[in-house]
């Protein structure tokens, strides 16, 4: 057996060359993201035939140098473009708005108040308008304005009383609201614009949701809500809750899957691009499935299936429902793009993202499950370099962030990144993780460095005893709270990682907690507070201090790379300075890696290809050169 030859950094982590085509309502124009200036992703537009020809029409319509672009939505009027954009990565998103009828005109801040961040939505059935929710009155608090594309002019609808975590408006302009009661229950609500009060109309338990019910959509004719329910149940299903009494009706489920309501993945929901209706469902196991509730979509969703083998990703139709732009993901060819005309039947590859990248030398991600020390079944997803033995391997334990999210079967560049090297790669849905009922997620609940950390720890133990992972050569690498276990397992457990990566990672969960942004700390009960605690309380901070690896700095021995945004509103960077400077003050070196215009997390490429060629030479450094070589660690031990 032969590994394929090394790919390049830049090819992995440099901008796509297409990517996220929707199209236009009238099904003429397509957009999409293409490298703009100093590589920076920005919007393009160009005119498509009912054959899925392209023109040769293609102009770019936004000009950000700064920043790439990457969350954008087309209106009713397919005049207006809007889009979103922070700065630097802090999260406080500001709406722009592009007039495609003005070739050259500069894009328009709607929201052009600084310091505040934007929520962005547009009802169906509301022509030329969007609702945007700010925090310009209440630094805390989110309240609706109606935006009007046209003139952006915003009309403020309603105040946030305190406890209203997201708005809703239907067809008529009629409010409705998702809302955390004193005890921490959430309450679906309708909003009196007379008297300015809520009546509720169903309340979930809290500790069910830790992170909000999800989703939650108003029906077209406005006498219910659409919402991801786990009443009486383990899992999540669908069900049409009715605004009048509060009765729930199911909709749709699955007899072993919860609806896809994982950040990151696509919406669970499936609409009508015209009208709202419900046309299909998104479920989430091992890979995608997709229950079709509409007999029209069952018939485009039958020939969209016949285009790829990878998962329905972006789905986007024309106004009419007869054209359509869709996207699937796959782990070895990311995002292809295909035009179907649901008329003729006709389809179309309209583009690669990444032509640059071979599927054919890239590693495929299998599922795979096993029980925890406790006997919890696990599921991840192993990765194995091609061409060479799959037998006592080098290996990185990723380690997924929330925690209240999931790995998925998707391509992800650094995987491949890392698989390329020789590398194995191990992704565990750790308890806690979404997706696969309330009772896994809960049983992290008091957990955090304790059952949690467990997990790994015997993620990597299943992997030695299947004889894929070298005992000695194993690193840990981790975003987020991933970047906390990372700091956990050369605290916690110090003798079995040989290399750690904390990226934008928790060091002290009393400081992460107290530092969060504005709008997340009154609505904590549920997921920080509830699985951690509350830094208020002297007792329970002591436990978190008990549980942050900045306790432990003493303990940690294990080589360490720590990378941080300047701008993160989440982890701020004293979480990742202070560790460093911990470090650093025992005499113990330590690479890290900051960039003054990132936040939670790198977007931009240039940052990005810096970060994994830092990546490339440190688990080199610390596990061996490229496991063909089957070298090991030229040491594993940092001085001091």
């Amino acid at each position: 057996m032969t590994m394929p030859e090394l790919i390049s950094v830049e090819d992995f982590f440099s901008p796509p060359e297409r990517l996220l085509a929707t199209i236009a309502p009238d099904g003429h124009r397509i957009a999409y993201l293409a490298p703009w200036r100093n590589d920076r992703l920005n919007i393009w537009v160009q005119s498509i035939s009912a054959t899925g020809d392209l023109a040769d029409d293609a102009r770019c319509v936004t000009a950000d140098a700064a920043r790439s672009v990457y969350i954008y939505y087309w209106t009713d009027d397919p005049r207006w473009l809007l889009y979103l954009q922070d700065g630097g990565g802090d999260e406080n998103w500001h709406v722009y708005r592009v007039d495609l009828d003005a070739p050259g005109a500069a894009a328009v801040d709607l929201t052009p108040f600084p310091g505040v961040r934007a929520m962005l939505t547009l009802p169906k059935g509301r022509p030329g308008k969007a609702i945007v929710q700010l925090n310009k009155r209440n630094p805390e608090l989110f309240d609706p304005y109606e935006l009007d594309i046209a003139t952006g002019d915003l009309t403020l609808l309603a105040e946030n009383p305190g406890n209203i975590v997201e708005w809703l408006c239907s067809r008529d302009g009629e409010l409705f609201n998702s809302a955390m009661t004193a005890d921490g229950d959430m309450e679906l609500s309708r909003w009196d614009k007379t008297s300015g009060t809520l009546r509720a109309i169903t309340r979930y338990s809290g500790v069910d949701y830790p992170v909000g019910v999800s989703p939650t959509q108003i029906t077209p004719d406005g006498t219910g809500i659409w919402v991801g329910s786990n009443k009486g149940r383990d899992r999540i299903r669908l069900v049409r809750v009715d605004v009048d009494t509060g009765a729930e009706t199911e909709v749709d489920s699955h007899p072993t899957l919860e609806l896809s309501v994982q950040l990151g993945l696509p919406s669970p929901l499936i609409l009508d691009a015209r009208t709202g209706d419900l046309l299909g469902v998104r479920y989430y196991g091992q890979r995608q499935v997709i229950h079709a509730l509409d007999p029209n979509f069952a018939a485009v969703l039958k020939n969209l299936s016949k285009l790829s083998d990878g998962d329905l990703a972006q789905i986007t139709s024309d106004d009419s429902g007869q054209r359509w732009v869709v996207s699937f993901t796959g782990d070895r060819d990311p995002a292809v793009t295909y035009f179907y005309n649901h008329t003729t039947g006709a389809s179309r590859l309209l583009f690669r993202p990444y032509p640059r990248l071979d599927p054919d030398t890239l590693a495929p991600m299998t599922p795979v499950r096993f029980a925890a020390r406790d006997g919890l079944e696990l599921h991840g997803y192993l990765t194995l370099p091609i061409g060479i033995e799959p037998t006592d391997l080098p290996m990185v334990l990723l380690v997924h962030g929330g925690p209240w999210a999931r790995d998925a079967w998707t391509f992800q560049p650094e995987v491949q990144l890392l698989a390329n090297r020789g590398y194995a790669v191990l992704q565990v849905n750790f308890r806690g993780s979404t997706g696969y009922g309330k009772s896994f997620t809960q049983a992290a609940i008091g957990e955090f460095a304790g059952k949690m950390h467990d997990d790994l720890i015997d993620a990597v133990q299943w992997a030695v005893d299947q004889g894929y992972a070298d005992r000695d050569r194993v690193a840990i690498f981790g975003g987020s709270y991933g970047g906390y276990t990372a700091l956990v397992g050369v605290t916690f457990t110090p003798d079995v990682f040989a290399a750690a990566i904390d990226y934008v990672g928790i060091s002290n969960l009393a400081n992460f907690m107290r530092t969060l942004p504005n709008v997340a700390r009154p609505f904590l009960t549920n997921n920080w507070y509830r699985y951690v605690g509350d830094p208020s309380d002297p007792q329970q901070e002591a436990d978190m201090l008990a549980r942050s690896p900045i306790t432990y700095v003493e303990k940690i021995r294990t080589p360490l790379l720590v990378v941080q945004g300047a701008n993160d509103s989440r982890v701020v960077q004293a979480e990742s300075d202070n560790m460093v400077a911990a470090l650093r003050a025992r005499g113990v070196e330590v690479e890290y890696l900051v960039k003054e215009d990132e936040g939670h997390g790198f977007l931009n490429s240039d940052n990005q290809i810096e970060l994994y060629r830092a990546v490339e030479r440190f688990l080199a450094q610390n596990l061996g050169e490229r496991a063909r070589s089957g070298e090991h660690a030229r040491s594993r031990k940092m001085k001091g």
